[in-house]
């Protein structure tokens, strides 16, 4: 059953969908610390080419990947999933 916004995906239904207080809450979980996070300003760049890319929808999921961006482009080993190469890349060390 699709919903008001034509999409069949159960995760893009108003309920489902992500709050900045959410986002935030995971932020600040332990798994965020500085060993496993990207910069400030590593993040602010992916977050921007993020926002520009189509795939991006309600400026929150990746629709290539189904990840949360906020989430993920904060992760330093992680990468855009995007095929040939993404947008962003993760950062080494």
């Amino acid at each position: 059953m699709a919903s008001s916004q034509g999409s069949a995906c159960k995760a893009c239904r108003e309920e489902y969908k992500v709050t900045d207080a959410q986002i935030a809450r995971i932020l600040a979980s332990s798994m965020f610390n500085a060993a496993n996070t990207a910069s400030d300003e590593v993040y602010a760049e992916r977050l921007a080419l993020c926002a520009a890319c189509p795939k991006l929808q309600d400026g929150v999921t990746c629709t290539a990947c189904g990840c949360i961006i906020p989430v993920v482009a904060k992760l330093k080993d992680r990468g855009c999933p995007l095929p040939g190469g993404g947008m962003w890349q993760a950062v080494a060390g």
